[in-house]
């Protein structure tokens, strides 16, 4: 039985959004595999110390798997991976994140050298994978995140309602605020049109957001962050999904949208357009531009047979995220 120690963020308990950190060490656990995650410590330096000290104590370790993603955890990888090279522990990145491209060009040719020395860097889309060939990192190895697709009852949508969907952490860089603003827009022509904003407060943005739909009076209700199922349960309640982000890689809150056929209308920015195709799968507006955003819901909301058509299609989609299939690519990695 092979060991497995995966170092990352593992956060979900504080009230973070789950990343793969949280998700992948139990799928790998019923393939077989022993696995350490680490670190579920709130504290940033004591974090470090946790991560650091895992790779020493678990240095007979078959496999390290490192998150990395461009902001301070960037640094946490390099130091883990640097720890592994000391003890000669085979370890694997896991890039997350359209902004690491910018992350690498400020980096030193001893910092590209760890990454290139790495046993794989995983990349979760193809977008993330033709940025980051310029680095010459030749052990690149695409793995899409997954999704237990058992889990998601599709609901063919076709009449729609103007009752919206939105699934982020509340951060600027997800850019909330255009959603508020989209429906408030919305409202013009549908006067029973609501959103429902799920997801964690991350930079204060939830307040300001309070602070604009009391003083207009929207229709507006911010749940917070639930646990998958709850919110999966939620969304039997709306008929389109909105994502508003003004960077993203390929976010799996959308990918388990299009699993719930729910018609998807989202920004065009980073690996978004790989993930959906304009019109076929769903429908793609330019960032920072509500009254597109509104367009384009307002033709889903008048053309039964297109918001048909992006259900089905959004489904199948997904369909290629389920676990069951992409597990065979960690499998053939790990050995």
């Amino acid at each position: 039985m092979k060991k497995i120690l995966y170092l990352g963020n593992k956060l979900e308990k504080h009230g973070f959004s789950p990343t793969s950190i949280d998700t992948l060490p139990a799928l790998l656990k019923e393939e077989g595999y022993r696995v350490t995650a680490v670190s579920s410590v709130k504290n940033r330096p004591l974090r470090l110390l946790h991560m650091l000290a895992s790779v020493v104590i678990k240095r007979k370790a078959d496999m390290v798997l490192i998150d990395t993603y461009s902001t301070s955890n960037f640094w946490y990888a390099i130091l883990s991976a640097k720890l592994c090279k000391l003890f000669k522990t085979p370890y694997i990145f896991i890039l997350h994140g359209g902004n690491l491209e910018k992350r690498f060009h400020a980096s030193s040719e001893k910092i590209l050298k760890i990454f290139r020395n790495a046993r794989a860097n995983v990349v979760p889309s193809y977008f993330l994978k033709e940025k980051l060939e310029k680095f010459q990192f030749r052990n690149m190895v695409f793995i899409p995140n997954s999704i237990d697709l058992s889990i998601y009852n599709f609901n063919e949508r076709r009449a729609l309602r103007p009752r919206i969907l939105w699934v982020r952490a509340l951060h600027k860089v997800y850019n909330p605020e255009m959603a508020i603003l989209v429906l408030e827009k919305l409202l013009e022509t549908y006067p029973n049109a609501e959103l429902c904003m799920v997801g964690p407060q991350k930079d204060g943005s939830l307040k300001k957001l309070e602070e604009v739909v009391e003083r207009k009076k929207l229709p507006v209700i911010f749940k917070g962050k639930l646990e998958k199922m709850e919110w999966i349960k939620l969304s039997k309640k709306y008929d389109i999904f909105l994502n508003t982000t003004s960077i993203d890689n390929t976010p799996v809150s959308v990918i388990e949208g299009m699993a719930l056929g729910l018609p998807v209308v989202s920004t065009k920015v980073g690996g978004i357009p790989y993930l959906i195709s304009d019109e076929e799968n769903g429908i793609l507006v330019p960032p920072n531009n509500p009254d597109e955003m509104v367009s384009a819901i307002q033709r889903l909301l008048t053309n039964p047979q297109l918001a048909e058509k992006l259900s089905i299609n959004a489904r199948k989609e997904a369909e290629k995220f389920d676990w069951n299939k992409v597990k065979y690519k960690w499998l053939e990695l790990l050995g």
